[in-house]
Order: structure tokens, then C-alpha cells, then sequence
């Protein structure tokens, strides 16, 4: 197969990797120099106008175009390799998977650029990228797109299990998140066991589980010589381990009842229990919803009792909490929690906003809302109301002022000031202009500040530097 790229349809490039600090004009110094450039685009954040991170350089010619992308791929600009890989319009190519590998145990000093090399031998090479920490270290795993999936292939079967750098690398098919989570469930093969008696030795634990497959290894975790309570069991089938934990948890080894269930890493647990969590707060939020109540601006001498005391008067209350500190003193704000919602509002219309006998603040009471809900409604209040910088760079529509005479000279002619007030007694009639006094044309204020100086004055008048004229 050949290896050279096949003509693109566009001379669009997509260049990723990119520094925050890196700006159109810098990418304009580096690809102007390939050839003629229709548009640079750095892709920014809508609110802060912060780089994303990547942008798209468009030229005139497709083969400047190829150019760049042999020459200038891997380039460091502000001291970071960029990424570039032809503009793909049609998402579809990239989340179809055809020609995509994934490569993990990767040594630390291989790049995007050694990884290029390396790969590029089996074909042509859409997309190649290096998982990169904050600190720009690599991860260990990379990504490799080939423009079909027969190189793909090849590479695989030429690059699995071989030394790359100082490492062993693994070398498969990209998988997406979706189905690597659906073949995770349906091929696991390791046990955690937790809850274990500390007499449970690793022959106690085979002798428990052999029953339900073969085992290729047990393991109890230990510091030193003491049992820290947990351990791993390893099955040859999938099918064994599930038997087993479905029969063994919650069982009795040595008289102490123990739990089982797949063995996980640590981000995936803790990715899980925040999903159980999340769940448990919305499951929460609906089940109180309408009646928990939120009260602030308690003081010091308000405990627990003489809120439940004072609340107790719109019906009854199932939980009253003021929060505290790690030092038992009051927060200032607590709940309180109804049988029903007609209690609940009651209590809102009755007590938002009195003051406690013997207080000096008043309350503020309302529906208990989550964290996040309460985040969304200040956003969508404060949202119209924040100021946005004016943009210098847009033209302004400027005034057409008609100059009565004698304030402007024939010298300081065409361009136009504003009139200054006459001193005039305050109750005498102003001066009016006549049809022959004013000036048979106007004139136009080409830009804002072009020809005016100084600051306007109290009465929004512009101070000018013609003056009077007489």
C-alpha cells in the first residue's frame, strides 16, 4: 500500500496542543512562511475568551497545505509541540473507530514525533497524540489514526508485543468508553474479598473459593506480617468469579462475615460512589422537596429548641438542625423540616422576615434548594447584568453637528467642533439661530477623538482645541 497522503478536498488544517499564549498572529509568522494563508482562527472560550487550546489554519493551495503538515507537525511553538492533523468536517469519521489504534506501556521519552515516526511506516496517519499530564509528562498511552483500517492492521500485528523505546508496548484496536465498560462486565475474572479475620491465611481463602472455579492466584494484603483485612482472588472464567461472588458475599470465613465483589481501580470506585451519591442527593432533594425549609440569619442565642419552638405554630415538624462549627457555636442558618407542603409555605409567609424576640436580625426563611440549583439561578440573575468591555476596534457611527459661525476659523476648517455655551444671564432668552446664519453645509467627525481634545464637562459637552473664534 502506498504511503503517501491522498489529496484532501480542503486546505483546512487543525492544529492542536497549542499553549494558552498562542495567538493568530504568532501561527500567522509560522504558516505564512509555508505559503499564502485565507484564515487563522485560535478557537477561544465564549465567556472568557480564553484559548482552547487549538485552532484551524486554512490556505489557499492544498499542496501548501500538505506542506505544513510535513514540515511543520510536532513544531514547538512557545516551547510546546503542536498537533496537526487535516480539518475533518464530518464527525463521523472520527467517532466510527475505522483505522484508529490505541498503544499503552509506553516509555515516557516517546513523543508525538517519535511516535510518528514509528508508526507512519504502515500507512497514512490522520490523528497521533501522547496522553500528556498537566506538567506535559506523558501518561504511558497514546492514540494512532490511520486514514483505513488495513493499516491499522498492520500495525498491530507488526508492533504488539515488541519493545518500543525501553518498554514492552501493548498495541489494539481503539475502543470506545461505552463498549470497553460493556466488555469490562462481561470478562472479569478478579474478586475483592474485604471484612477478612485477620487467622484467614491466602489456603483458607483458596479452599473457600475453589469450589466455584479454577484459580490462577489468591492474595491477602498485608503490612509486615499483620493482615490489613482485604485480599484479591483470580479466576481462569469470567463465569467463576460471578458464581462466586454471588454466592459468597455477605458468607462466613471464620466466623466473620465477608464481602465480595469485582475488583476495581481506584478511579473507577471513586468515579461510582460519586455517581451513588449524586443519585442519593437527588433521590433526597425530590423526596423533600416542598417541604424543607432554609433558615438564615439565626443568632447565637437561637438553638435548636427555640426554633423548633418558634416554627412549631404552622403544623408539625419532623427534623429541626441549626449547623454548627467544629467548636459547637452556630453557623447562623439551620432547617427545618414539614410533614407537608401547605405547613411549609405557611411558615414562609409568616416568618421570612421577622424578627425573633429578643433579636436584632431579621430572618430570612425559604425552600431548601441543592447547591447546584441555587448556582444556576444567580447565573441566569447576574448573567444580563455584567458589564462588557466595549470593542475598541468596531467603527462607531459618528454625529453629523452643523456649526454655527464663529466658531471655527477658516484655518482649523473642515473639521467640526462643538458649540460652548454663552454666558448669558440665567433668565435672559436664549439667542436663536436664523435660516441665514447657519452654515450652507455640515460636517462630519470622521473618527471619535480625531480631531477633539480634552474631557467632556459637567453638560456632556466636548471640550475642543479650536476655541472661539471670536
Amino acid at each position: 500500500m502506498s504511503n503517501i497522503p491522498k489529496p484532501h478536498p480542503s486546505a483546512s488544517l487543525y492544529v492542536g496542543d497549542l499553549s494558552p499564549n498562542v495567538t493568530e498572529g504568532m501561527l500567522f509568522e509560522l504558516f505564512s512562511q509555508i505559503g499564502p494563508l485565507a484564515s487563522i482562527r485560535v478557537c477561544r472560550d465564549t465567556l472568557t475568551r480564553r484559548s482552547l487550546g487549538y485552532a484551524y489554519v486554512n490556505f489557499h493551495s492544498v499542496v501548501d497545505a500538505e506542506r505544513a503538515l510535513d514540515t511543520l507537525n510536532n513544531y514547538a511553538i512557545k516551547g510546546k509541540p503542536c498537533r496537526i492533523m487535516w480539518s475533518q468536517r464530518d464527525p463521523s469519521i472520527r467517532k466510527s473507530g475505522i483505522g484508529n489504534i490505541f498503544i499503552k506501556n509506553l516509555d515516557p521519552t516517546i513523543g508525538h514525533k517519535e511516535l510518528y515516526d514509528t508508526f507512519s511506516a504502515f500507512g497514512n496517519i490522520l490523528s497521533c497524540k501522547v496522553a500528556m499530564d498537566e506538567n506535559g509528562n506523558s501518561k504511558g498511552f497514546a492514540f494512532v489514526h490511520f486514514e483505513n483500517a488495513e493499516s491499522a492492521d498492520k500495525a498491530i500485528d507488526l508492533v504488539n508485543e515488541r519493545l518500543l523505546g525501553t518498554k514492552k508496548v501493548f498495541v489494539g484496536k481503539f475502543q470506545a468508553k461505552k463498549e470497553r465498560k460493556k466488555q469490562k462486565d462481561s470478562s472479569w475474572t478478579n474478586v475483592y474479598i474485604k471484612d477478612i479475620d485477620p487467622s484467614v491465611t491466602e489456603n483458607d481463602l483458596r479452599q473457600a473459593f475453589q469450589f466455584y472455579g479454577n484459580i490462577t492466584s489468591a492474595v491477602i494484603m498485608r503490612k509486615g506480617d499483620a493482615s490489613l483485612g482485604f485480599g484479591f482472588v483470580n479466576f481462569e472464567r469470567h463465569e467463576n468469579a460471578q458464581a462466586a461472588v454471588e454466592n459468597l458475599h455477605q458468607s462466613e470465613i471464620n466466623g466473620k462475615k465477608i464481602w465480595c465483589g469485582r475488583a476495581q481501580k481506584k478511579a473507577e470506585r471513586q468515579s461510582e460512589l460519586q455517581q451513588k451519591f449524586k443519585q442519593l442527593k437527588i433521590e433526597q432533594f425530590n423526596k423533600y422537596q416542598g417541604i424543607n425549609l432554609y433558615i438564615k440569619n439565626l443568632e447565637d442565642e437561637i438553638d435548636e429548641e427555640r426554633l423548633k419552638k418558634e416554627f412549631s405554630v404552622y403544623g408539625q415538624i419532623r427534623s429541626a438542625k441549626i449547623m454548627q462549627d467544629e467548636t459547637g457555636n452556630s453557623k447562623g442558618f439551620g432547617f427545618i423540616c414539614y410533614t407537608n407542603a401547605e405547613e411549609a409555605q405557611n411558615a414562609i409567609n409568616d416568618m421570612n422576615s421577622r424578627i425573633l424576640s429578643g433579636c436584632n436580625k431579621p430572618l430570612y426563611v425559604a425552600l431548601h434548594e441543592p447547591k447546584d440549583i441555587r448556582r444556576q439561578k444567580l447565573a441566569q440573575r447576574n448573567g444580563p447584568m455584567r458589564k462588557i468591555r466595549p470593542n475598541t476596534n468596531v467603527p462607531v457611527a459618528t454625529p453629523v453637528f452643523q456649526v454655527p459661525p464663529g466658531y471655527y476659523s477658516s484655518t482649523s476648517a473642515p473639521f467640526a467642533v462643538l458649540p460652548q455655551p454663552m454666558t448669558q444671564p440665567r433668565n435672559a432668552p436664549r439667542t436663536a439661530w436664523t435660516s441665514s446664519q447657519m452654515p450652507p453645509q455640515q460636517y462630519q467627525v470622521q473618527s471619535p477623538g480625531q480631531y477633539m481634545t480634552g474631557r467632556p464637562s459637567r453638560g456632556g459637552r466636548q471640550q475642543t482645541s479650536a476655541g472661539r473664534a471670536g
